[in-house]
């Protein structure tokens, strides 16, 4: 008999692989074949509602990784064992698989017996279908439940037959992109990233207003802050006006009374055009404006990209209904519906704010208008592109709309349609989208915030955000670059959180407070030029981390692996004991580790290294560890130790050993004080002699079995240093930040 990776229901168990998934499956659930093994899963019902739960079946004794929405704007992970761990709004699942047993529980004493070839992975995907969203939850008795709505009372179905996207599949990372591509190509709501134009200020370093002033920014804040970068030697190309540079009103806040607390929430858009501090009189009578402060500051601190923030609806109330310059846009008051999953986990007080004073909500039918008016206005004012906020309250004012769905594609559509109208190179950055009505809507937008907010005065939430950002991104990246916050580079976690972007393949940017900047730490991820080493995919975690909690187990180092072009890079960070995750109650041990925890790091941990090394590589790497120095040559197969303490990291190239002449080993490593060195590598071959192109200068590294006879930069003689104990070889690439040819000859 074949056995199909197709899933089936047989004798009341689904199958995949012709292994258990569930069992006690219900008979009005339907598995319907999708493409390429993979299928949908849907169940039917005997009355119509805006709001099914349908029940898929029990869950237990497996190995699971999910994401969920905790909070109405976030995801976060949470592993487990069986359903009753699955929260509400989890909007991924995935399961680990071993090929001789079914979902059985890998032996924790011999965790070295159990090799990745004996394994497999199954993804059980809710998805958008139609004008319904769907969530996964668990019960306490271990039922895997799906939640099937609309958000309108209005809009109802009694059957959901393409909820929820099954797959399996070897390769936990090409299954979800797999996944995401048939997607795709069958809803034909949304792109894969590969499909989408990428803006170019993913490639340069920023600097982002929000935590420097928060809403007061103004536009001497803004000077002084660049002209402490410059002063400073590194000046920022892009730029995040956050906040604060609106026209806006409170209605429910008097004069001279104290704030009513919420109504901050219900704040809304009176005008698309700059407020008062963005008009500022100069003494000689004269009047500055918005473009006028763009021209400035793009002249005379080389931007090269400012970007303005605004919401999806306008700001965080939506737009007023009153004001005489918006009302083209047929605004109307609407109160928002928070769905049962949203209650069920962490109430949110900006929504709770918002159900009690309203939403003004732009009519669908005129949402285009307002964007293109709103951006364009921005272009002919020197603006670059926008960040867009908020996104997620959208899916509380289906009502009336056709639902979350339905008002959440319009909407985005619109948006979509007005950037490529004023922003040709897609300069458009989403935040606050984490649900899947948006990840399922997105056609062209390329980037969005991968996590909550970095909070720098919340030490319990440092660890959280770094975890969160990777895990998240095994969903999200296949959609978007996944943007991973700003940070401070003047903090106590400075070096974790800059270390953390360098591997993203993210934006690097900052939220410093003019003249607070640690400009080592920035000298580690961007080059003189302002540009950065920009990693190739969203940096995730390494196989071996993806059903383990990184932030709460007290035992495990959490490991997150990216690729450039010729080297890989595996990042390790100590998240043990230093915050816990929202919703989950610490363990019993009380294993809150505050001291150093040990793990092991291995070629391997690098995904598709193979594809780089080429048909000639031997299977050994030069693994090179950015803190302490060291360089070691470890075969693909093999580990190298790494101990951290809390909020601790390390950076490891990794680059793959070629043979040269028949008697050198050699493998570039590229630049060894910048975090992600070999993102500086661009080329290298072998020829009569070795020929490395490089990126940027400083120190830079390679390994080397002999010393070389001589090295030349640009054809020119330079002196380098050898070290016969490990193999590193060095020369300094000194000048500008543009490309340099270095030849190593033997």
């Amino acid at each position: 008999m074949t056995i199909t990776a197709v899933p089936v229901v047989k004798n009341g168990c689904l199958m995949v692989r012709g292994k258990v998934v569930l069992t006690g499956v219900p008979e009005n659930v339907v598995v319907s074949p999708a493409s390429s093994g993979s299928a949908f899963i849907g169940a039917e019902s005997t009355t119509s509602s805006s709001h099914h739960v349908f029940n898929l079946g029990v869950l237990e004794n497996c190995k699971f990784m999910c994401l969920f929405i905790a909070k109405i704007w976030w995801m976060i992970p949470r592993v487990g064992k069986s359903a009753s761990d699955i929260p509400l709004e989890t909007q991924m699942l995935l399961l680990e698989a071993e090929e001789e047993s079914v979902l059985d529980l890998a032996d924790e004493e011999n965790p070295e017996e159990h090799v990745n070839e004996n394994k497999f992975y199954v993804l059980v995907l809710p998805v958008v279908d139609g004008a319904f969203r769907t969530t996964l939850q668990g019960t306490k008795s271990n039922e895997l439940q799906f939640c099937y709505e609309s958000g309108d009372p209005e809009i109802q179905t009694s059957q959901a037959l393409e909820g929820v996207f099954v797959n399996s599949g070897d390769n936990p990372f090409e299954l979800i992109k797999d996944s995401i591509k048939i997607l795709a190509k069958h809803k034909g709501t949304f792109s894969h990233l590969e499909n989408k134009k990428t803006p170019a200020h993913l490639d340069w370093f920023g600097w982002c207003t929000w935590d420097a002033f928060y809403t007061e920014v103004s536009p001497n804040g803004i000077r002084e802050g660049l002209q402490t970068f410059k002063e400073g030697g590194i000046s920022p190309k892009f730029l995040i006006i956050d906040d604060g540079w609106q026209e806006t009103e409170n209605e429910f806040q008097k004069e001279g009374q104290p704030l009513i607390e919420g109504t901050q929430f219900a704040t809304r858009l009176t005008d698309i055009k700059e407020n008062g501090k963005f008009k500022v009189s100069e003494s000689d009578g004269s009047t500055t404006n918005l473009k006028e402060l763009i021209h400035d500051i793009k002249e005379n601190y080389g931007l090269k990209y400012v970007y303005m923030w605004h919401a999806l609806a306008g700001y965080w109330g939506g737009v007023l209904p009153s004001s005489e310059t918006l009302k083209k846009y047929n605004p109307k008051l609407e109160y928002p519906v928070q769905s049962p999953g949203n209650i069920g986990n962490i109430r949110d007080i900006a929504l709770d704010s918002l159900e009690k004073f309203g939403v003004g909500v732009i009519d669908p039918k005129k949402i285009y208008a307002f964007y293109n008016d709103m951006h364009s206005y921005l272009a002919n004012s020197g603006v670059d592109g926008v960040k867009v906020d908020v996104q997620n309250l959208l899916e509380t004012l289906g009502a009336g709309y056709g639902g979350r769905v339905s008002i959440t594609k319009k909407y985005h559509e619109a948006l979509d349609e007005s950037i490529e109208n004023n922003f040709r190179d897609n300069n458009l950055i989403c935040c606050m989208c984490h649900n899947s009505d948006s990840i399922f809507s997105s056609k062209k937008s390329a980037t969005a915030r991968a996590s909550e907010d970095f909070m720098p005065n919340e030490p319990t939430f440092q660890t959280l955000h770094i975890a969160s950002v990777s895990f998240n991104s095994l969903l999200l990246g296949e959609v978007v670059v996944p943007d991973w916050d700003m940070f401070h580079s003047n903090h106590t976690t400075a070096e974790f959180h800059g270390a953390a972007r360098a591997l993203g393949g993210c934006p690097v940017y900052v939220s410093d407070k003019p003249g607070k900047h640690d400009f080592k730490i920035l000298k580690k991820l961007v080059l003189s030029d302002g540009s950065i080493l920009r990693a190739i995919y969203a940096g995730r975690p390494t196989r071996d981390c993806l059903f383990i909690d990184p932030v709460m187990d007290g035992k495990s180092l959490l490991k997150i692996w990216n690729l450039n072009k010729l080297t890989g890079v595996v990042g390790v960070f100590n998240c043990q004991g230093a915050g816990s995750w929202p919703m989950k109650p610490a363990p019993e041990s009380n294993q809150t580790a505050t001291g150093s925890i040990s793990g092991r790091v291995s070629p391997l941990d690098v995904e598709f290294l193979e594809e780089i090394a080429g048909e000639t590589w031997s299977g050994d790497c030069a693994m090179y560890a950015f803190n302490t120095g060291t360089l070691s040559r470890v075969p693909k197969n093999k580990t190298v130790e790494v101990s951290l303490g809390v909020l601790e990291c390390e950076i490891f190239t990794v680059s793959p050993i070629k043979l040269f002449n028949g008697n050198v080993h050699f493998a570039p490593i590229g630049l060894i004080n910048m975090y992600n060195s070999g993102g500086a590598v661009e080329d290298c071959s072998f020829e009569d002699v070795i020929r490395v192109k490089a990126r940027g200068s400083g120190l830079f590294g390679a390994y080397s079995s002999k010393k070389p006879s001589c090295c030349k930069v640009d054809k020119m003689d330079r002196e380098f240093c050898y070290s016969s104990e490990n193999g590193l070889l060095t020369v300094n690439l000194q000048s500008d930040s543009g490309f340099k040819e270095i030849e190593f000859v033997y």
